[in-house]
């Protein structure tokens, strides 16, 4: 299994950050928060690079609100800052963990979707049934709650068997340690905020 090291340093360069901030905004271009950061975009986005570069950043807390998509899904949503951070946090991770993913995963990833999944369901079904000449099942299941009941330590975990930047570490953990859910206790924090692309 490869490991990689000093990602760090190329996530906070200031024109990853500039290219995390327009792969941020493309579809928020109007929202009010959106457009006050972008107000002082300069001056907010090297004040970020400070934080990251001297390890000061602190993620914020978020906003939270309902949606139905039809099943009604509770979303935290961060502040402008923070969640540029995170397109910033992808566009170094996406490429590491994308081709380790199974074929057939299509949610979030750059040319799968919703749509070719439908199509590449439609495909299996067509070979499995023989061009609909035999009978077969599918299961659709969910996983209940699947956001909230994950466990920081086993993902933090998983995360260092490939990241051995202990600076990027760092960071995830802020990030992943700046939300639990309702399933957290004592002695294990539980979940990742539905609404963070990081999730």
């Amino acid at each position: 299994m490869r490991v990689y090291t000093n990602l760090f340093t190329k996530l906070i360069t200031p024109e990853n950050l500039f290219y995390a901030w327009e792969d941020f905004r493309r579809d928020k271009k109007k929202k009010e928060d959106v457009l006050i950061f972008e107000k002082n975009l300069e001056s907010e986005i090297f004040k970020l690079h400070r934080e990251l570069k001297s390890e000061t950043y602190r993620h914020s807390g978020y906003v939270d609100f309902y949606i139905s998509d039809p099943k009604r899904r509770h979303i935290h949503k961060a502040i402008v800052r923070d969640r540029v951070l995170h397109h910033a946090i992808m566009s170094i991770l996406y490429p590491l963990y994308d081709k380790v993913f199974i074929h057939n995963s299509f949610s979030c990833r750059i040319g799968k979707g919703n749509h070719k999944g439908v199509g590449a369901l439609r495909s299996m079904v067509q070979k499995e049934s023989k061009n609909d000449t035999k009978q077969v099942f599918i299961l659709k299941c969910d996983i209940e709650k699947f956001f909230d009941s994950i466990d920081h330590d086993v993902l933090i975990t998983i995360l260092k068997t490939r990241i051995k930047d202990e600076k990027l570490m760092k960071l995830l953990v802020e990030v992943i340690e700046s939300f639990t859910s309702g399933r957290s206790t004592l002695f294990e924090r539980r979940g990742v905020p539905i609404g963070n692309l990081t999730s």
